[in-house]
């Protein structure tokens, strides 16, 4: 069983003592402090590291919303207004509280509000398991941004080429071969760097040693055996390796 790490605010000792014998009931709540002014609330969230927190709103001296603006909205546990006074509701809610009790309430009222808290951490819970799972799966390292142009030296000149402006690309040993029209620059690269580089909206390959630009596509021509040729607008051909049809064909959204 998953336990709530709670920690309950109150500059009131009855309030929270009411707060802590109702708490003391569920067998799944770890109470992990309390605390009578925002200043002891906000050290005691970020060394408890609490999953949820009762908090009251007026406190004297850094009241309930100086502790959130104090810790961090995005660094906040998850919190549980408790006031005496209902106009500060709708306020509880613009700074993302997840429910808030008002003095003086009920045994049924207080288990409501932490159902309410359960099914919350429990999605929370499950929103991060997900996206550390997804982190492990994309080996913790962020996506490269997909290149938008190349700088290219050649024979003392610098070349800036915008990658939408690319017809196809060829490997080259330890280079790839860019070909724009009539032009064709060596660009110091390998062929799955490129790829994975390369907007998948646009470029995709077909076959080992080439990647296409797929907006220069003119038409695919039948080969032999079933297979085809890919002809773009600047008349170059190039064959399509069966083992990336499927791609080619799901990149243009229909079958061939």
């Amino acid at each position: 069983m998953t336990r709530i790490r709670t920690l309950v605010v109150d500059d009131e000792p009855i309030a929270r003592e009411r707060v802590l014998s109702l708490l003391q009931q569920e067998d799944d709540v770890e109470v992990v402090g309390e605390c009578g002014d925002g200043a002891q609330a906000v050290a005691a969230i970020q060394h408890q590291v609490p999953d949820l927190v009762f908090l009251d709103v007026q406190m004297p001296g850094v009241d309930g919303f100086g502790v959130i603006e104090a810790i961090g909205p995005e660094k906040m546990p998850t919190v549980v207004f408790v006031t005496a006074y209902d106009e500060y509701a709708l306020r509880a809610f613009e700074v993302h509280a997840l429910d808030y009790l008002l003095k003086p309430f009920g045994r049924d009222r207080f288990r409501q509000t932490l159902t309410h808290a359960r099914a919350h951490l429990e999605r929370r819970r499950a929103g991060d398991l997900g996206r550390r799972l997804l982190a492990l799966v994309n080996d913790i390292k962020p996506e490269a941004p997909k290149l938008d142009r190349l700088i290219v030296k050649s024979g003392g000149r610098v070349f800036f080429l915008r990658t939408g402006d690319l017809d196809w690309i060829e490997a080259a040993g330890n280079y790839v071969r860019l070909h724009l029209g009539e032009e064709s620059h060596l660009f110091r690269e390998t062929m799955n760097r490129m790829e994975s580089r390369l907007d998948p909206k646009r470029f995709v390959r077909i076959h080992r040693s080439r990647i296409v630009n797929t907006e220069r596509i003119k038409e695919l021509q039948p080969w032999f055996n079933g297979e085809y040729v890919v002809v773009l607008r600047n008349g170059a051909r190039l064959p399509l390796s069966r083992g990336y049809r499927d791609k080619l064909q799901e990149q243009l959204g229909k079958g061939f």
